[in-house]
């Protein structure tokens, strides 16, 4: 199983940036496609999810300024984040959930976003 993300850079606070993850190799159930973030010392935390059926969730601190989407065709999922702050900066991984006899947890590779002031 791979996930491939893509699309972390610098910018400038204001502006946009829109992350990618593709997964390959999946071979049960996507039931969530879901963003974490985490920056050193701190713990990793949920960004945004989408659920199979279409549900999103999104923490408190990104809500009005990121969307999640995704693409089942390709089994990729986005991340749009609009109005980057300084404080968004962080690592990012994108993670699948699948479920087969049990339940798969799949994490990307992480990409980097950094927003300066």
């Amino acid at each position: 199983v791979q996930l491939q993300a893509s699309g972390g850079g610098l910018v400038q606070a204001g502006g946009s940036l829109r992350l990618s993850c593709a997964a390959s190799g999946i071979q049960y159930s996507i039931k969530s496609m879901g963003w974490y973030r985490q920056v050193p010392g701190k713990q990793r935390e949920l960004v945004a999810a989408i659920i199979s059926g279409g549900s999103t969730d999104y923490a408190d601190s990104v809500k009005g300024r990121f969307t999640i989407s995704r693409d089942n065709a390709k089994n990729t999922v986005y991340l749009q984040m609009n109005s980057l702050k300084p404080d968004d900066t962080a690592v990012y991984y994108c993670n699948f959930q699948a479920m087969g006899v049990r339940w798969y947890d799949y994490w990307g590779q992480g990409t980097l976003v950094t927003v300066s002031s």
